[in-house]
């Protein structure tokens, strides 16, 4: 059983940056898609970046230029780099994983995700 743990967030001012981790136990991440969503209060849960084995990324519209997410194989850990952090960025981050889906596949259909973690709030204050 994969299991998923997040840290990092917390409550910064807009235009500032956190760095999120996920932590992964039980398997090696190495062969899953591994994303990040996230679920404002009031909002459905949407995908925010995902990655797959290769490496290759998928953003969501609004965090493209400002979000970077990258995964380290041998640390079993899975980063995003947010920057230019704005108020509507206010979520519950989570980070899932998936052993088929490509990150295009995957940025979109957060409900086939197989394994989750219990999340990590970010705040961002204007």
């Amino acid at each position: 059983q994969l299991q998923l743990v997040e840290s990092g967030g917390g409550s910064v001012q807009s235009g500032g940056s956190l760095r999120l981790s996920c932590a992964a136990t039980g398997y090696t991440i190495s062969r899953y898609c591994m994303g990040w969503f996230r679920q404002a209060p009031g909002k459905e849960r949407e995908g925010v970046a995902t990655i797959n084995s290769g490496g290759g990324t998928s953003y969501a519209d609004s965090v493209k230029g400002r979000f970077t997410i990258s995964r380290d194989n041998a640390k079993n850990t899975l980063y995003l780099q947010m920057n230019s952090l704005k108020p509507e960025d206010t979520a519950m981050y989570y980070c899932a994983a998936d052993r088929w889906m490509t990150s295009a596949q995957a940025l979109n259909n957060a409900d086939a995700m197989d394994y989750w973690g219990k999340g990590t709030l970010v705040t961002i204050s204007s």
